[in-house]
C-alpha cells in the first residue's frame, strides 16, 4: 500500500531575509522590532528617511518641513540610462518621497529639534539642489528657531545629474552650518550612518559640534578601492569604517540604532544652555 504524501506547504515570500553580517536567515519581522538591525548580530541593515525619524523623534511630534523643495532637471541631463527627469518620476513614484532629504521639527525625549535625514534608497542619498537646500532650511531654522539640530548623513556624494549645481551644495551647506555656530547658541550634531560618502563628506556631515556614528559605517571621500590604486598600498583592517575613524578622533562615539534616541536626548540635555 503507498503511504500517502502530504502536499508541500509553500512558504510565503518575503518573510526572510539574509543577513549581510552573519549571513543567517533572520525574520523580517523581527529585524523591524530591531529597528531594521539582524536580532542575531546586530547588523544595522540600511533605513530610509521617514522611518528613520520615526525612530528618533517622540511619536506624533514630527512636523515636515521644505516637503516642496524637490530637484528639477535644469540641464536637460541624459546618460547611459536614460534621462535624470525621468529616473526623478520614477523615484519619487517608488519612495513616496519628494527627493533624498526629509526635514522637520520633532521632540526627543520631550527636547525640541530640527532633524533631518538624508535617504540613500532615493539615487544613493545623492546631494543634489533639494538635498542641499533642505539642509540649509534645516540649519536655518534651527538658528532662528533657537533650537539644536540634528541631521543624520547616507548619501554616496553629490549628484552627478546636476552638474556644478550639485558640487555647488557643499558649499551652501558649510555656509549654512558656519552661521548657525557663529550665530547661535545651540549644537549641532551630526550622525553619520552607512555609506556618508562623497560631498556630503566634504561638507556639512564632518561639521558638527558632535560627531555620531553607527557602528561598521563607511564614512569617507573616496571609497578604498579608488585610495588603494591611488597611493598602490594595502589599506589596514576596518579602514574608513566607524570604529577606525573613532580611533583617529574623526568621530566622537559610536551608537548603535537602538540607543540612539536616549543618546540624543542625553547630549542635548548636555549641550543646552543651563544643561
Amino acid at each position: 500500500m503507498a503511504w500517502p504524501f502530504r502536499r508541500k506547504r509553500e512558504m510565503p515570500e518575503g518573510l526572510w531575509q539574509v543577513c549581510s553580517g552573519c549571513e543567517k536567515y533572520v525574520y523580517k519581522q523581527q529585524v523591524e522590532e530591531a529597528l531594521n538591525c539582524c536580532p542575531e548580530c546586530g547588523e544595522h541593515f540600511p533605513i530610509s528617511g521617514y522611518p528613520r525619524i520615526d525612530i528618533t523623534v517622540d511619536p506624533g511630534s514630527f512636523r515636515e518641513i521644505g516637503a516642496d523643495i524637490i530637484s528639477r532637471d535644469v540641464l536637460g541631463f541624459v546618460d547611459a540610462k536614460g534621462e535624470y527627469r525621468k529616473k526623478l518620476r520614477k523615484t519619487r513614484k517608488r519612495s513616496r518621497a519628494s527627493d533624498a532629504c526629509v526635514v522637520g521639527r520633532g521632540a526627543i525625549e520631550g527636547i525640541e529639534a530640527i532633524v533631518a535625514a538624508l535617504d540613500f534608497s532615493f539615487m544613493g542619498g545623492s546631494m543634489g539642489y533639494a538635498v542641499g537646500e533642505k539642509v540649509a532650511l534645516a540649519l536655518e531654522t534651527a538658528l532662528a528657531d533657537e533650537l539644536p539640530c540634528i541631521v543624520f548623513s547616507a548619501s554616496g556624494g553629490a549628484r552627478m545629474h546636476e552638474g556644478a549645481l550639485s558640487l555647488m551644495q557643499m558649499a551652501k551647506t558649510s555656509a549654512a552650518v558656519h552661521r548657525f555656530k557663529e550665530r547661535g547658541r545651540r549644537p549641532f550634531v551630526s550622525v553619520l550612518t552607512h555609506p556618508t560618502t562623497g560631498g556630503v563628506t566634504a561638507s556639512f556631515s564632518a561639521l558638527g559640534d558632535v560627531t555620531i556614528a553607527e557602528p561598521k559605517a563607511l564614512i569617507g571621500f573616496a571609497g578604498p578601492r579608488v585610495i588603494e590604486q591611488t597611493i598602490r598600498q594595502e589599506l589596514p583592517d576596518g579602514f574608513q569604517r566607524s570604529e577606525f575613524l573613532m580611533d583617529k578622533g574623526y568621530v566622537d562615539i559610536i551608537v548603535p540604532r537602538g540607543e540612539m534616541r536616549a543618546t540624543l536626548a542625553h547630549l542635548l540635555t548636555l549641550l543646552l544652555p543651563g544643561g
